[in-house]
């Protein structure tokens, strides 16, 4: 039966006649209005709201042989799972981290057990290291706005990071200038700060932090290593000399989005925020998307996967971006990406295993700035190319960079080796920063020193 529609005044009579009725049918018209809009509230709710890992935990397997590295290769194609591989089952040398949700839990240890694959339990519910990490964070606001400082003890939102840098241009601005270098996909601005007195296009280094948004130790070295650079500039007399010849640029967020995502919705998220047509799954890996490589064993092309490499080499405007700017200056020397975690310094490639012309020296001088960083703290890192060291990985930055001619390009996986993984507890920060300057310090010292 279809809806009769009555004119203004018959209306008016016939509810004067049957008021009940009109009541009861503007009641279920509310209704249903209401229902509509609680609808739409619970969509965008659940849009926004901040994924939870309840009852998650982290489990470590120290791989025994090649049977056990393909059964755990097998299970990570288990899509059902949900499982997370915080370290991937590629070597014996390596272990396999892996976050399991609740709801996999038993099927996981079970599929264990019936392979004899030992395994422990690193993180026994990941929501409580989270809660933990906000409830801090939260209380390190309310401190810095009490006090109107800034705590680099501790993990911070992107906004707070872009207004600090503001305020350290501010106060060393005949060295330090903040420039934009494009926009990010969700149109945020991408910064570098470029420490430089005076030239133009002189020799340069490069270093960039949190390419991968959940490494949130990255970024905060990142910025302690910024503060270090103003700071000791006209005191050091090392980097004072290397300021007075070349000049460095450091990106802190180089995938702003994912990190504002870390923040507001999931703190395991990875990948750059783009969306991927034909797919729910939204993302790329931002390491796995350069051209040096590309699509290569190592990276993915399941856009649901966490190394997925994009649709092309640049698809991301975040490495172009990069890109753009290292190819328009073109006097980079040195190219410097740093990650968590694992406690290594590693040098290309990772698209091959092959040796790179370079490998001795490259190899020479990464065990002599780990020798630096092991001084202050004793801090175990391990020194090799990315395919030998941990597994063969396609599209990453600094196998481009060097592929460019950029011959002293390393990457640095920080601490820890797997108790905590990318939830580093923020009194880490520091030390973390301190003794990884260290051997940040002695590249760049090198590079000055041994021109090309």
């Amino acid at each position: 039966m279809g809806t009769v529609h009555l004119p203004p005044d018959d209306r008016k009579k016939v509810e004067k006649l049957m008021p009940h009725t009109f009541v009861v049918l503007k009641r279920f018209r509310l209704r249903d209005e209401m229902r509509g809009l609680w609808l739409l509230l619970v969509l965008v709710a659940a849009a926004q709201a901040e994924r939870v890992f309840i009852g998650d935990q982290v489990i470590r397997v120290n791989v025994q042989n090649e049977e056990q590295i393909q059964l755990l290769q097998a299970l990570e194609s288990q899509e059902a799972w949900e499982l997370d591989f915080w370290l991937d089952p590629v070597s014996t040398e390596l272990p396999v981290d892996i976050r399991v949700p609740r709801s996999s839990l038993s099927s996981v240890k079970e599929y264990l057990r019936v392979n004899n694959i030992a395994y422990s339990v690193l993180i026994n519910n990941l929501q409580e290291l989270l809660d933990a990490e906000k409830a801090e964070m939260e209380m390190n606001q309310m401190k810095e706005r009490r006090t109107r400082s800034f705590n680099f003890g501790a993990y911070h939102s992107l906004e707070t990071i872009y207004s600090w840098m503001d305020t350290l241009v501010a106060q060393y601005p005949n060295l330090v200038s903040k420039q934009e270098i494009g926009k990010s996909y969700e149109n945020r601005p991408m910064y570098v700060l470029k420490f430089s007195t005076g030239g133009s296009k002189r020799p340069a280094i490069w270093i960039d932090t949190g390419i991968h948004s959940r490494e949130w130790v990255s970024q905060a070295t990142g910025v302690w290593t910024a503060n270090k650079i103003a700071t000791d500039y006209g005191t050091d007399a090392s980097l004072t000399s290397l300021l007075n010849t070349m000049d460095i640029y450091m990106l802190l967020l180089a995938n702003p989005d994912g990190y504002a995502y870390t923040h507001s919705n999931d703190r395991m998220w990875r990948k750059t925020r783009s969306i991927n047509s034909g797919s729910v799954c939204r993302g790329v890996d931002p390491n796995r998307n350069w051209d040096a490589g590309f699509g290569g064993p190592g990276a993915s092309r399941n856009p649901c996967s966490d190394s997925f490499h994009g649709p092309s080499a640049h698809s991301e405007i975040e490495v172009r971006n990069v890109v753009n700017l290292i190819q328009g200056h073109g006097n980079f020397k040195s190219f410097i990406s740093v990650h968590a975690y694992s406690q290594l310094l590693m040098y290309p490639y990772g698209y091959s295993c092959e040796k790179v012309p370079d490998q001795p020296e490259l190899d020479s001088v990464g065990r002599a700035a780990v020798q630096k960083l092991t001084s202050l703290y004793g801090t175990r890192y391990k020194v090799g190319s990315i395919c030998n060291i941990i597994y063969q990985a396609s599209g990453g930055s600094i196998d481009w960079s060097y592929n460019m001619g950029i011959k002293y390009s390393y990457a640095f996986e920080l601490r820890d080796t797997g108790r905590y993984g990318f939830i580093l507890p923020s009194n880490q920060i520091i030390p973390t920063a301190s003794e990884t300057w260290l051997a940040l310090k002695h590249l760049m010292e090198y590079v000055r020193d041994h021109p090309y």
